[in-house]
């Protein structure tokens, strides 16, 4: 199945996109959307636990994604 990833500072910078479609299998979690945006990133240095929605609701890494499902990628971002 594909899920739409929005992605935001450091992991729209990494994939030089700020929206991606992942293949995923159909059990997959928003811990496998982490894995595979990660694994997108490649060599680029990314947070290793943002904060994740699932259509607008924070969401656990366990919790279950489909292809309807909306994913936002939230990294924490520091200012000043």
């Amino acid at each position: 199945m594909k899920v739409d990833v929005l992605l935001f500072a450091s992991y729209a910078d990494a994939i030089g996109a700020s929206r991606v479609a992942v293949e995923l299998p159909p059990d997959a979690t928003v811990g496998d959307v982490l894995a595979r945006v990660r694994q997108m990133a490649s060599d680029k240095r990314v947070p290793e636990k943002p904060m994740v929605a699932v259509n607008k609701r924070y969401a656990r890494d366990d919790q279950r994604v489909s292809a309807t499902d909306e994913v936002a990628i939230i990294p924490p971002v520091a200012g000043g």
